[in-house]
């Protein structure tokens, strides 16, 4: 049952449990917990889980005195288990060592085609900016006479009314 320990403590922390959960040699797992009682029930009700790696299809429950010896929960890892653990995670880290080491070996190449790449994108992001500022400049004339011709025509209008009495 992967991952069941780490969830079993994840359950007890946020109840404010203390206690331990363990491998037994007989493939169960031993939860030893202590807390106020509905918290426990509660607990222990919750270790009934199934997910895709998860099958839990008996929960026995025992309640008794704590004894009080029990600090923070925590998950016990055999030795022989933390050798196991151990082997893995070196291999695992070889692997991503050689993964990197290629990776370095092929950057050169792949560096100098990026750079090239970025060199080109920043000509075209010039251009585009020259384009842009020609644009505004054409833009900016081409409001100026309009508002000049607006101007004018209202003048007009002005004078017009005037002439007329209307202001």
């Amino acid at each position: 049952m992967a991952g069941y320990r780490a969830k079993v403590v994840d359950l007890a922390r946020s109840s404010g449990l203390v206690g331990f959960v363990q491998n037994l040699p007989d493939g169960r797992v031993e939860v030893v917990a202590e807390g106020d009682r509905s918290d426990l029930e509660r607990f222990a009700s919750a270790l009934k889980m199934e997910n895709a790696l998860i099958q839990v299809y008996e929960v026995e429950a025992a309640y008794s005195e704590a004894t009080g010896s029990l600090f923070g929960f925590r998950k016990v890892v055999d030795a022989e288990e933390m050798g196991d653990r151990l082997y893995e995670g070196v291999e695992i880290l070889k692997e991503i060592l050689v993964s990197v080491r290629e990776g370095f070996s092929d950057l050169g190449g792949k560096m100098d085609t990026l750079l090239e790449k970025q060199d080109s994108m920043l000509e075209k992001q010039d251009s585009t900016l020259g384009e842009i500022r020609g644009l505004r400049y054409d833009m900016k004339s081409y409001m100026n006479q309009r508002f000049e011709r607006i101007e004018t025509d209202l003048a007009e209008l002005k004078a017009a009314m005037k002439e007329r009495g209307m202001i």
